[in-house]
């Protein structure tokens, strides 16, 4: 009998190898020695297969370049199982993979990359039938396998313990960790949830309903397409699918998709047409959370998942549904006296959120919860529900429509909202009523605009005729000529001998020079900063320079007044900053910035950056971000300056080859290794002056215990903890989920690699909480030694 059953398991197998899959006998060994090794662009040289030659271990194209994976080959469509390093960026066609005689799978490209350390020394390895790539040890057990580290897919006999979870992919063209995942729980409960929350019921979008029901439960796919759950006693908890027939031809995996839903699929080897979806966790697409990303809200429209922003707002990336929403308005500082005036209540109906209230008020009516949040600056949304107005601050998530729901949300939306997106329906007769009062304003609106464009014309043609001789008598002789279309004030030097009162009051001390206070005729105070040399770059890079730093106006920057260019004296002009540094105010021991205070300014720094980065008429590097060049002003509103060592791009460039400009610590790694610099250079800068603002402290701290010297490791170890508290001083009122915000943030602007830093405009909105932040990977110490 034993004979029997044995010889019908080998038929079986050879139908199976020989039958479904037939590829070339030099394909089949299963078997890889140390020394062996794949190149990722060699066509024949870049997989390894399993004896059957439906699975491969090795490389799969991704984003122009190559990754590592396990993936089906002996179907028409390839489908990826299993990704190694899934959020690392790809490698370029020259890497290859070596089986090392250390027994260890290394990656070797731009530097070494472990993708499998086993826990033995590993002599062999092999692309099984199954989808598994097992590590074997001299004993011939298993040293290490993919099984062990699921990603998003679960294959033939394989399962997920305890305290394991699959995480889906970013979308079906990026293999990288999206924002769903699926938990097998330690209570027995299988959980859905999105990504970088609490493993708790307010998160969930799905479960398996058996917490309680045994210790040690496993997810587990069996070879018929039984999706089930288990016990640590073999007891079966659960099915989740049915029991089918097992037969060769039929191929099953269970995925959790980008779209945030659980599938089981099948795939007929005989018939080779597509997968087909078995089972699924909810037929609804709206139903996981986040899928619309922040103030945004899900809708099914004929079976697909849309994303609508809430009133006022716009979706951070144009054509992006699952991007999120950004205001499409300015939102006013919070003062109690222009709340009222300056808004206005836009209502949502039958749609479900997050409640992250703030503040929970007794009411009687819908007015009343509107009203509430119209005279509360710090209210920017409320859910109104029976008696109840739960206030809430931006951003709100997990958005989706509900009809079944009464629950209403009043959202706080600017007057002057562009295009009028919470104004009436054109459709109905009262809203073609508006329609119509705005197209007669708008005519008179333009009429009265052309009839003033055309005094304004006329006046300055005659201004012009009879003052341009004033012109004229600008002195142009000598190194004290004026400087073309420059805005700020041409000085003697005998003026700035008055203002500063003979250089007497010093107020600090700038890259290029030393900085006084003075006071202008009409009593404004002044910055005189006297330049002590002039850049290497040249005479006239600097006049350049000087003009185009003249022709900048932002708010988060410091506003060049005037100058003063004689042939032995030169003078720039700037507003008084009257809080000093922000040096001066981070560093203090009386510690006089508290947490909000903090959040405004790098805010502001961000903003200023920005405007430097891509919306100025010339794209500059300020190559000098650190806390001394951060100015404050009697608002607390902070303010770049000294832009002694900027550098200029011309307007067909992204990059620029120049000596090392900044300070220490503060100098991105680019510069060090000769490579071109970008604006990712103040990236990294703003990152570090980041991480110093939320920690109070220098980066580079002797005084501290050893593990805390340098900071940006210290900050990645507590994050990696999750005891981010060590970071900050309670009693500066530190909100908890905007200091992890903050610090992923600081985490993305300091890595090594230029290309993985996020521009200004992504920093900004991950900042104000208007797009989520995925975890960060731990920063090099390049420059830690430096």
């Amino acid at each position: 009998m034993a004979a029997l059953t044995l010889l019908l398991v080998l038929l079986i197998h050879l139908h199976i190898a020989f039958s479904l899959f037939p590829l070339a006998a030099s394909r089949r060994n299963s078997t890889i020695l140390p020394g062996s090794s794949l190149t990722a662009a060699t066509p024949n040289n870049s997989y390894w297969l399993s004896p059957s030659g439906i699975y491969a271990f090795g490389f799969y194209p991704r984003g122009g370049g190559y990754s590592i994976g396990i993936f089906m080959v002996g179907i028409p469509q390839e489908t990826l199982v299993w990704m190694a390093r899934r959020d690392d960026p790809p490698v370029p066609g020259n890497s290859t993979l070596r089986f090392t005689a250390e027994g260890g799978l290394i990656l070797q490209s731009t530097f070494d990359t472990p993708i499998a350390k086993p826990n033995d020394i590993a002599v062999s390895a092999s692309m099984l039938d199954s989808g598994n790539f097992v590590l074997y040890n001299s004993q011939q057990n298993i040293a290490w396998q993919s099984f062990d580290s699921p990603t998003d897919t679960l294959l033939n006999g394989q399962y997920i313990s305890a305290g394991m979870e699959l995480r889906s992919a970013a979308s079906d063209n990026d293999t990288s960790t999206g924002i769903f995942r699926i938990k097998m729980q330690d209570d027995g409960n299988l959980v859905m949830y999105p990504i970088n929350t609490e493993d708790t019921a307010p998160y969930s979008y799905w479960s398996s309903s058996t917490n309680g029901q045994g210790d040690n439960v496993t997810l587990n796919l069996a070879g018929d397409g039984l999706l089930y759950l288990m016990n640590g006693t073999g007891t079966y908890l659960t099915n989740l699918t049915d029991r089918g027939l097992a037969t060769p031809n039929i191929v099953y995996r269970a995925r959790i998709d980008p779209d945030g839903i659980f599938r089981l699929y099948s795939y007929n080897m005989t018939e080779r047409g597509n997968w087909s979806t078995v089972w699924s966790t909810t037929n609804n697409k709206c139903e996981p959370k986040g899928l619309c990303g922040f103030n945004a809200f899900c809708i099914n429209v004929d079976q697909v998942a849309r994303c609508q922003c809430l009133p006022g707002f716009d979706f951070v990336q144009s054509g992006n549904e699952t991007s999120g929403c950004q205001r499409s308005f300015t939102a006013e500082s919070c003062t109690a006296t222009n709340a009222p005036a300056s808004y206005n209540i836009s209502v949502v109906s039958n749609t479900v959120w997050e409640d992250n209230s703030y503040s929970v008020v007794a009411v009687q009516t819908e007015n009343e919860c509107r009203m509430e949040c119209l005279q509360d600056c710090n209210c920017e949304a409320a859910y109104y529900q029976v008696g109840l107005c739960n206030k809430q601050r931006l951003p709100l998530r997990y958005g989706r429509r509900d009809l079944g729901s009464s629950n209403k949300v009043f959202v706080k939306v600017g007057q002057m909202t562009p295009g009028n997106r919470t104004g009436s329906d054109p459709q109905r007769p009262e809203g073609r009523r508006k329609e119509r009062i705005r197209m007669d304003i708008l005519v008179v609106s333009l009429i009265l605009i052309a009839v003033a464009l055309a005094i304004i014309i006329a006046c300055g043609i005659l201004l012009y005729r009879n003052r341009v001789w004033l012109y004229k008598t600008i002195p142009t002789v000598g190194t004290g000529r004026m400087i073309e279309d420059v805005a700020p004030r041409s000085f003697t030097y005998d003026e700035l001998v008055t203002v500063t009162r003979d250089f007497r009051e010093v107020i600090g001390k700038g890259a290029f020079g030393i900085v006084y206070r003075g006071t202008m005729s009409n009593g404004k105070a002044v910055a005189v900063k006297r330049i002590e040399r002039v850049s290497t770059d040249g005479e006239r890079e600097f006049h350049t320079e000087m003009k185009i730093i003249g022709r900048t106006h932002h708010r988060n920057l410091v506003r060049l007044l005037g100058y003063s260019f004689d042939v032995s004296n030169r003078l720039l002009v700037y507003e008084y900053m009257s809080n000093g540094s922000l040096a001066d105010l981070l560093f203090a021991p009386d510690k006089l910035l508290c947490w909000e205070e903090k959040m405004g300014i790098v805010r502001n720094i961000a903003r200023g950056l920005l405007y430097l980065h891509e919306e100025c008429e010339t794209q500059i590097i300020h190559c000098d971000i650190k806390p001394e060049n951060i100015l404050i002003d009697e608002q607390r509103c902070a303010k770049i300056s000294d832009f002694g060592l900027s550098k200029l791009l011309k307007p067909d460039q992204t990059n620029t080859y120049t000596r090392i400009r900044g300070t220490r610590g503060y100098v991105a790694p680019e510069w060090h290794k000769n490579l071109p610099v970008t604006t990712k250079a103040d990236v990294y800068s703003f990152g570090i002056v980041l991480l110093e603002i939320i920690g109070s402290r220098r980066n580079m701290d002797q005084s501290v215990p050893e593990e805390e010297i340098i900071l940006e490791n210290w900050v990645y170890d507590c994050f990696e903890a999750g005891e981010l508290h060590k970071l900050v001083d309670e009693e500066e009122g530190v909100d908890r989920r905007q200091l992890e915000r903050m610090v992923k943030v600081a985490i993305w602007c300091t890595l090594e690699d230029p290309s993985l830093r996020p521009p200004m405009r992504k920093v900004l909105l991950m900042l104000e909480g208007t797009i989520d932040i995925s975890s960060p990977p731990r920063p090099t110490s390049f420059i830690s030694s430096i």
